[in-house]
């Protein structure tokens, strides 16, 4: 038999399959709730984030139920449906703390590069983005796309085609199912009104040229968007969340 080739899997997947294993022995009847996420990352030796980004790939497979002010429950049947198909989380996806940590990372610095670069357009482009996503909040929609020209505003201005283009696979990267289902447990538009406001900071520090404040900003914005995304369950709600 020819080898194949070894693909390593991300943390969250192997976690995803040790509590899929259990589920299916037997070890966690349906209906019973799963031990809280504290307790699974002392036993697993790892972080509360990546259990968490485990226990979404199983509730978009159909294997748990994430219930609002109430915990993590099994459910009946082993996997979720579409069209008749089986739900699969794709081998490739990131988990959503593993993006924003590098998103804190590379777009701090963007935005530090934009606020030395940045000339009179960007800051227009930048603020009309905000402007946009105010709107859309005002009329309860979810700003996605004032929230994605605005990270694409701020990369432009950097002067750097491959920082543009790496903000803009992380926006697609943000629209896969975990950070959707993520997302959908904690979104809402006072969420939306604070991310709003911490644009603003960005945008503030970029017009005058403060370098170090832009990345300051653009930083404790991903850091208070990990933090949202981080709220006990419950404490979550049902709407959208920006990044």
């Amino acid at each position: 038999m020819p080898l194949q080739t070894v693909e390593p899997q991300r943390l969250y997947r192997q976690i995803a399959e040790q509590l899929r294993s259990l589920i299916g022995g037997g070890e966690f009847a349906p209906g019973t709730r799963l031990p809280a996420e504290r307790d699974l990352a002392k036993q697993l030796g790892v972080s509360r984030p990546s259990v968490r980004e485990a226990l979404i790939a199983l509730e978009v497979e159909g294997w748990v139920e994430i219930r609002t002010g109430s915990g993590v429950y099994v459910l009946a049947h082993s996997g979720a449906t579409v069209n008749g198909a089986a739900t699969q989380v794709p081998a490739t996806e990131w988990g959503p703390f593993e993006l924003l940590r590098a998103r804190r990372v590379i777009e701090g610095e963007i935005a530090a590069l934009a606020a030395t670069q940045a000339r009179r357009k960007d800051l227009q482009t930048i603020g009309e983005a905000i402007a946009f996503m105010q709107a859309d909040v005002a009329r309860g929609l979810a700003p996605l796309e004032g929230d994605r020209a605005f990270h694409t505003a701020i990369a432009q201005a950097s002067d750097n085609v491959v920082l543009l283009e790496t903000v803009q696979t992380f926006w697609d990267a943000r629209h896969g199912p975990l950070f959707e289902r993520l997302g959908g447990h904690f979104e809402s538009q006072s969420v939306w009104r604070l991310a709003i406001a911490e644009h603003e900071a960005v945008l503030a520090a970029i017009k005058v040229r403060d370098a170090d404040g832009a990345r300051a900003a653009m930083q404790q914005h991903m850091d208070k968007t990990n933090a949202r995304f981080s709220a006990s369950w419950r404490r979550a709600n049902s709407s959208r969340q920006p990044a």
